[in-house]
């Protein structure tokens, strides 16, 4: 059995179930809680499509990864270059790839007065809209197929909020309630939805945040890794066809 080791924290990671000759598209995944599940998937057999913005940082972590990883960058708030990227995604794998991790984030913090409606529309478009597109573009092949699973990332701020906030609790309640109507809607079909909500996760997410220096901020050192949550997701997709793993949340323990 083999494994890898997570680039920024060194925790070794085992592969639990096979994913082998399976295809998944992973959106964020050019650092944080995105790499660590497309290296997860990769690592258990799977062929990934990398989507980000920054082709060179995609080719990077492609290089990393092997062959079974391919770049598609895509800005995941522009509605044209989803689909191009669905487009090139659906002749690569020759059809819908047979799971969808609706990843990317965006995170700023500000009080609502000083919110800046461009940062909202963007936080917006980033965490709700574009997992929207995503889902909406691969659905009707897997339900032609009748097989699939739709993973969304969820937060904590997806059932919770805190002050500065406003933006990305009103983008991850929006997600959550997506994955929601999603989950009933494909009840009996043979696609699956899952929901991975996990608690603050120590990424690059923070640099410019500084948590530890900042009162009622969890210290990075506490924080989730994000191959924990890269686990949590394999987890999900590896249960057998008749179990639907509806919901995740994720706590340091």
């Amino acid at each position: 059995m083999s494994s890898t080791t997570d680039g920024n924290h060194g925790t070794a990671v085992t592969p639990t179930a096979s994913l082998t000759g399976r295809t998944a598209i992973v959106t964020g995944a050019s650092r944080g809680i995105g790499l660590a599940i497309a290296r997860a998937f990769v690592d258990a057999g799977a062929h990934v499509a990398l989507v980000a913005r920054s082709e060179h940082a995609l080719r990077d972590v492609a290089r990393h990864l092997g062959p079974r990883a391919s770049v598609i960058a895509c800005d995941v708030t522009d509605a044209d270059a989803i689909a191009s990227a669905v487009d090139r995604m659906q002749r690569e794998f020759r059809g819908a790839p047979e799971i969808v991790v609706n990843n990317a984030g965006a995170f700023e913090l500000a009080p609502i007065e000083r919110t800046d409606p461009a940062m909202f529309a963007t936080t917006l478009d980033t965490n709700l809209v574009a997992p929207f597109l995503f889902v909406r573009a691969f659905l009707p092949a897997m339900r032609v197929r009748g097989s699939g699973h739709i993973v969304t990332i969820g937060s904590i701020a997806d059932r919770a909020v805190f002050p500065e906030n406003a933006a990305y609790a009103a983008s991850k309640h929006g997600v959550r309630a997506l994955h929601e109507v999603l989950r009933l809607e494909l009840r009996g079909t043979g696609v699956r939805a899952s929901l991975v909500s996990p608690g603050p996760v120590d990424t690059d997410l923070w640099d410019d945040i500084d948590p530890d220096n900042r009162p009622g901020f969890t210290p990075r050192a506490d924080m989730l890794r994000a191959t924990a949550v890269a686990e949590a997701v394999r987890f999900a997709v590896t249960r057998p066809a008749d179990v639907n793993v509806d919901e995740l949340r994720l706590s340091r323990s």
